[in-house]
């Protein structure tokens, strides 16, 4: 057997052994993380790196943490990441201090990184912000203070060329991907579900949250406007992108393999988006 079969079969078997842990039950039952913590960790390593950094006022005593690193005259594209939205999702945060920690990102790209847009939720280990309501779900008639905050900050940005919002659910039995690509632009979906193969579960139902799903893409044909809640991937389809993918990482697994799905997601959305 050659070195390189020997590496893919442990590959293939270490991928095997990713299973569900069972834990969710009608909701989030995982892990949980400091969200303080993994903030602090997140801007110490922006600084490091010398992102600009920005605390913006969400509420009492509540501020987003938000990250931009430009690429100066040499900008081929603009590309914005978003996590923790939802305070039962601890990967997205994970993935993001991990990404910023190994600092690979391309040099001719302009970055907007909002590492954790619920830190309240994320604190309290709930879905919905201390005032019980869902972010995700704010974003056409917002009354949160976090999200009347993000839509502020956002209105002042420039568009992005893509937009990518990391999640997790807690019934998956996978990873998959929802793409909102309305002009038919190349899509990124496919390079993404396979480099996310190489280390965690793809999710392989037909219909996942009542959509059509073909190996773990699914892509709304819904038009926003139709929507009586907006998530946030579909406020910035709307008004700052025309390409937007939210990942989804399987909650029921390990976290480390939700980190590792959703940083290996990230890395291949960007080799697949700049050419």
């Amino acid at each position: 057997m050659s070195d390189s079969q020997s590496s893919n079969d442990k590959a293939l078997s270490a991928l095997a052994s990713i299973q569900r842990l069972g834990k969710n039950f009608n909701g989030y039952f995982g892990e949980r993380i400091d969200i303080t913590a993994v903030l602090a960790d997140c801007l110490a390593a922006a600084h490091w790196h010398g992102w600009i950094s920005e605390q913006v006022p969400a509420g009492k005593d509540l501020y987003l943490s938000i990250l931009k690193r430009p690429a100066g005259a040499a900008e081929r594209a603009r590309i914005y990441i978003s996590a923790g939205i939802h305070g039962d999702e601890p990967a997205g945060p994970l993935a993001m201090r991990q990404l910023l920690q190994e600092d690979r990102w391309l040099p001719d790209v302009s970055f907007w990184l909002c590492p954790c847009l619920n830190p309240a939720g994320l604190a309290l280990g709930r879905r919905e912000n201390a005032d019980g309501l869902d972010l995700n779900r704010q974003y056409l008639n917002p009354r949160a203070a976090e999200t009347l905050a993000h839509i502020a900050w956002l209105q002042k940005q420039p568009d992005f060329h893509l937009c990518l919002c990391l999640h997790e659910d807690w019934e998956a039995n996978g990873f998959y991907i929802y793409e909102l690509n309305p002009d038919s632009g190349p899509s990124v979906a496919e390079k993404i579900i396979s480099s996310v193969a190489a280390v965690c579960p793809i999710e392989q139902a037909e219909v996942i949250e009542g959509r059509t799903a073909v190996n773990g893409i699914i892509r709304p044909s819904l038009d926003p406007r139709l929507r009586p809640e907006w998530p946030e991937s579909f406020y910035l389809i709307t008004n700052k992108t025309r390409h937007s993918c939210t990942l989804e990482a399987p909650s029921d697994f390990a976290l480390s393999a939700r980190v590792a799905a959703l940083v290996e997601a990230v890395k291949a959305a960007l080799a697949a988006s700049v050419h």
